[in-house]
């Protein structure tokens, strides 16, 4: 079907307005941006179990939410780290999660998006502060601001967190981390993808995964 002249204008302007209000969006939000897709492709959220099942006493649970599904690859990194120090894990999604008492510890983790970590994720913590507050509890970000994983970046993505914590001041991590994320421009929507040129972030899969599993060596919940 044939589109007239006042047509092709009409949509013209329209991605100018979609392109400006998302300039606008993105000054806003700061460094750490998660784009919106151009389409609904399936997006596979890992899921998994590893370690000793009939070991009930050292059962940690890795829960995330994610929007496009590179945090699950985190996360399943974090689980796999904790299993090979001896521990029982359960990678699920945030929104999968029934019951908190089976375990003795659990990690969070969730990107930021729209300039604040995952609603979703901050409403779980708020939701489970009660029984989150009776086992060691680790958290973590990520950030596509730590492509390049300066001090300054690093500290800037740990502070996506504060308010999270802030709305449940009985918590206290025994360890909060930052990592990279990954992004792929071919999902992106036109207006999108240009927001994200024009904040010239690079395209890829910047998550560093010795970094990740040092951090999981590192916490407490692996002794």
């Amino acid at each position: 079907m044939a589109i007239n002249k006042r047509g092709r204008e009409g949509v013209r302007r329209r991605d100018v307005l979609t392109l400006a209000e998302g300039l606008i969006g993105a000054v806003s939000l700061g460094a750490c941006f998660t784009a919106t897709p151009s389409h609904a492709a399936p997006i596979a959220f890992t899921e998994a179990q590893c370690g000793d099942k009939s070991l009930a006493d050292r059962k940690i649970l890795v829960a995330y939410a994610s929007k496009y599904g590179s945090t699950g690859g985190v996360a399943d990194a974090i689980g796999q780290t904790l299993c090979g120090k001896g521990a029982t894990v359960d990678v699920r999604l945030m929104k999968n999660v029934r019951n908190l008492e089976a375990y003795q510890g659990v990690v969070l983790g969730a990107p930021v998006y729209m300039g604040k970590w995952l609603p979703e994720a901050a409403d779980f913590v708020k939701q489970n502060a009660e029984a989150l507050g009776r086992v060691p509890l680790a958290c973590f970000v990520v950030c596509m601001l730590l492509h390049e994983p300066t001090p300054d970046n690093m500290a800037k993505a740990l502070a996506y967190l504060d308010p999270v914590l802030k709305a449940a001041p009985l918590l206290k991590p025994v360890g909060v981390g930052a990592f990279a994320g990954a992004l792929d421009y071919g999902n992106l929507s036109w207006a999108t993808k240009k927001i994200m040129q024009s904040k010239a972030q690079p395209e890829g899969d910047f998550r560093d995964w010795k970094a990740i599993h040092a951090w999981a060596e590192a916490s407490p919940l692996a002794k």
